[in-house]
C-alpha cells in the first residue's frame, strides 16, 4: 500500500552524510527541512547538494523545506553556562547587559521585552519549564519573581503567556536567508512566528524579488495567530501546526483541539498542513517509541494532515532511519483505519471558480464510483493533484510532469507521488497512451486496470487541464 501522509525530515549532525540521507529517504522520507537556525549559507548549499545526490541514487523525488529562524527572543549566555533558579527568586530580564549572566540576571537578544511587558505579564522560559512573574520594568530591567523554578542555560527561548511580544516576523537575518533559500531552489520557504496575512505576503514578495519558486509556510506558533488564522492561511500556501511553542504561549490543552481545526481550515482553503513538534520524541534516544507517541502521529493522520515531521529525532537522534520506518508504518495503519471515513463525493457542493478544479473534482468522483487503481493528473504548475489532494481519495493520484520544481513541490501533498513525464508530441490522445505506458513501465499499473486521466487540451500549457478520462489500461483503440 502506498502511504498518503508524507514525511518531513530535518537535518542535522545525524542526517549530514550522503549514506545516512539515503538510508532515510529509503525508509520513506518525502521532504527534507533545513533549520536555517544553525549553519551558513554555504552549509545550506552543501546540504542541498548532498540531498539531491542522496535522492537522485534512491531513484525518488525528494523536496526541500528551508525554515526560516524568525525573531531571537532568548536570553544571553551564562558565566557557567547556566544557573538553577528556584521559586520566590528575584531575577532580572537585563536588555543592556552585553557581558555574562549570573544568578541575578542575565542579558536578552530581544532588546524590546522591556516595552512588551508591565507589572504581572507571565514570562515562560525554555518551552515553558520555567515560569517567571514580572514585578516592575525599570528602564531596560524587568524585574521577576521565580514562579516555577529549575535550570536556566545560555540562549534558551522566552515566550509571553498569552502573547503579545511585538518582535518582527522577519528579521534582518531572515531576509538574507530568503535569498539562500532561493538560490538553493527551496521547494517551500518556513516562515517563523507570522503575526498575520501581511508577515506571509513580505515573505513571499521578497522570495519573488530574490528568484526563488517557493511555496510559503505559516509556522502557526504565536497565540496572536490563532484570531486571524484564516487570512494567514489564505496568504501561504502551507501552514505548519508548530505544537512547541504555540503550547507555551496558549497552553498546553488547548493544542489538541487547535491542531484539529487548523488542519480542517487548511484543507477547506485548498492548502497544505503540517503537523509538528515532538513526534517520535523518544526516539531521539531509544529505537521504539512510545504507545503515546504512536498515538499522536496516528491521530495527526486521522485529523487529515498532509504530512508529519521529525525535528531532534532525525537531526540530532541516535535512530534517525529506524524513526522514519517507525513513522511510515504508523502513518500507513492509520491510513487504512481511516479508508472508512473516505470522503463522499456526492457531498461536494462547493462552487468552482476553475475549470481545471472542476476537472480535478469530477475526476474524484469517478474515482470513488469506479473504484479505479490509480488517479493520473498530467500537469504542469500542480494545481490539479492539489485539489485532488484534498480529499481521501482511496487511489493513489500520480503526478505526471516534465517541471522539476512541480516534482520536488508535489511531495508535500497527500496521497500525491511524483513522476517525471515529458511529452514528446502535442497530440493529446498519444500523450495519454505514453502515460499510461510509463506507469506500467513502472510496475504502477498493469493490463486490464481501470484509471482516471486529467490533461489539458494544450498540452505543456499551465493552469489548461479540461479533460478527463476513464480509461482501462491497453484499451486504447477502445478509449
Amino acid at each position: 500500500m502506498l502511504r498518503r501522509t508524507k514525511i518531513v525530515a530535518t537535518l542535522g549532525p545525524a542526517s549530514s552524510d550522503q549514506k545516512v540521507l539515503e538510508a532515510m529517504i529509503r525508509a520513506g522520507v518525502d521532504m527534507v527541512r533545513m533549520n536555517f537556525s544553525h549553519g551558513s549559507a554555504q552549509d545550506h548549499m552543501k546540504r542541498a547538494e548532498t540531498v539531491r545526490a542522496a535522492a537522485a541514487a534512491v531513484g525518488r523525488t525528494v523536496g526541500i523545506l528551508a525554515d526560516l529562524q524568525g525573531p531571537k527572543i532568548r536570553v544571553r549566555k551564562f558565566q557557567n553556562d547556566k544557573i538553577i533558579l528556584n521559586k520566590g527568586d528575584a531575577f532580572i530580564l537585563d536588555a543592556t547587559l552585553d557581558g555574562l549572566g549570573n544568578q541575578e540576571r542575565v542579558g536578552l537578544d530581544y532588546k524590546e521585552l522591556p516595552n512588551d511587558v508591565e507589572v504581572g505579564t507571565v514570562l515562560l522560559l525554555n518551552d515553558g519549564l520555567l515560569e517567571f512573574h514580572v514585578t516592575g520594568v525599570k528602564g531596560p530591567e524587568v524585574h521577576c519573581v521565580v514562579v516555577r523554578g529549575g535550570v536556566l542555560s545560555n540562549n534558551k527561548g522566552i515566550n509571553r503567556k498569552g502573547g503579545g511580544l511585538t518582535a518582527p516576523a522577519l528579521t534582518d537575518k531572515d531576509k538574507e536567508d530568503i535569498k539562500t533559500a532561493a538560490l538553493i531552489k527551496a521547494d517551500y520557504l518556513a516562515v517563523s512566528f507570522p503575526r498575520c496575512a501581511d508577515d506571509m505576503k513580505l515573505a513571499r514578495s521578497l522570495m519573488h524579488a530574490a528568484g526563488g519558486k517557493a511555496m510559503l509556510l505559516a509556522k502557526i506558533e504565536r497565540a496572536e495567530a490563532i484570531p486571524v488564522l484564516g487570512e494567514i492561511i489564505d496568504a501561504s500556501d502551507a501552514i505548519m501546526v508548530a505544537r512547541g511553542d504555540l503550547s507555551v504561549e496558549v497552553g498546553d490543552a488547548a493544542v489538541p483541539g487547535l491542531q484539529k481545526k487548523m488542519i480542517k481550515m487548511a484543507r477547506e482553503r485548498n492548502k497544505i498542513a503540517i503537523t509538528a513538534t515532538q513526534m517520535m520524541e523518544s526516539m531521539i534516544t531509544a529505537p521504539i517509541p512510545t504507545r503515546a507517541e504512536v498515538s499522536d502521529v496516528a491521530n495527526a493522520v486521522l485529523d487529515g494532515t498532509d504530512a508529519v515531521m521529525l525535528s531532534a529525532e532525525t537531526a540530532v537522534g541516535d535512530y534517525p532511519v529506524e524513526t522514519i520506518e517507525a513513522m511510515a508504518r504508523i502513518c500507513i495503519s492509520a491510513e487504512r483505519e481511516d479508508e472508512h471515513h473516505a470522503v463522499d463525493h456526492r457531498t461536494i457542493v462547493q462552487k468552482f471558480a476553475r475549470i481545471d478544479q472542476s476537472i480535478a473534482m469530477s475526476a474524484l468522483y469517478a474515482a470513488s464510483h469506479f473504484k479505479v487503481k490509480a488517479i493520473v493528473a498530467l500537469t504542469e504548475s500542480g494545481s490539479t493533484p492539489l485539489w485532488m489532494s484534498r480529499m481521501n481519495a482511496e487511489a493513489p493520484i500520480y503526478a505526471l510532469t516534465p517541471k522539476q520544481e512541480t516534482l520536488t513541490k508535489v511531495t508535500l501533498f497527500s496521497g500525491v507521488h511524483p513522476i517525471s513525464f515529458t511529452p514528446k508530441t502535442k497530440d493529446q490522445s498519444q500523450v495519454l497512451i505514453d502515460a499510461e505506458q510509463t506507469l506500467v513501465s513502472k510496475g504502477l499499473l498493469k493490463e486490464g486496470d481501470l484509471m482516471v486521466m486529467t490533461v489539458g487540451e494544450a498540452v505543456g500549457k499551465s493552469g489548461h487541464t479540461n479533460t478527463m478520462k476513464i480509461v482501462r489500461v491497453g484499451d486504447h483503440h477502445k478509449s
